[in-house]
């Protein structure tokens, strides 16, 4: 029997990027710019369908972190945490800087206005999970690092105070 067939290692083509510059998701026109809106948007959100990859974008939210200080924050190996990193930086979720031997990882600019949106949105989310927050505290005693603080954030119903209904009124 053959090799099994595998897909493509490379999760983004160029010019498509998750929160980073590339395809635009607004004001498409054209059936082969719908075509390639949709599949910018799908490889956003299958990088963001994993904990360790998520986990991971909680972490750079206190700024650029070094790939060495994110596995041991994570308590996961190295070459896990590397593998993680390159799926984001292909997804244009996270940009580098090398130094050294040492590669620093941050998240990408947003390319375009829905990208922003939904950078916004993953990172609130993030801001509220136990797991990111104790991953973060690992971080700081570490590096100093910490999660900034939400002021000026935008209010999602998450943080909205919650009103109880009286029955009869």
């Amino acid at each position: 029997m053959g090799q099994p067939v595998r897909a493509p290692a490379t999760v983004a083509g160029p010019g498509i990027r998750g929160f980073g510059v590339g395809t635009r998701f607004t004001h498409m026109h054209s059936d082969e710019d719908m075509d390639t809106q949709i599949a910018s948007m799908e490889r956003l959100f299958q990088a963001l369908g994993d904990a360790t990859r998520l986990r991971i974008l909680g972490l750079l939210l206190t700024g650029e972190v070094c790939v060495c200080d994110i596995h041991e924050s994570l308590r996961i190996p190295q070459p896990k945490a590397s593998r993680h990193l390159a799926y984001l930086r292909r997804a244009g979720l996270v940009d580098t800087r090398r130094e050294g031997l040492w590669v620093y990882y941050r998240l990408a600019d947003p390319g375009d206005a829905l990208a922003a949106t939904i950078r916004q949105t993953v990172t609130h989310a993030l801001g509220h999970l136990t797991t990111v927050q104790r991953d973060a505290t690992r971080l700081q005693k570490k590096t100093g690092c910490c999660l900034p603080a939400k002021a000026g954030a935008p209010t999602f119903a998450c943080c909205e105070p919650r009103t109880r209904s009286v029955p009869g009124r």
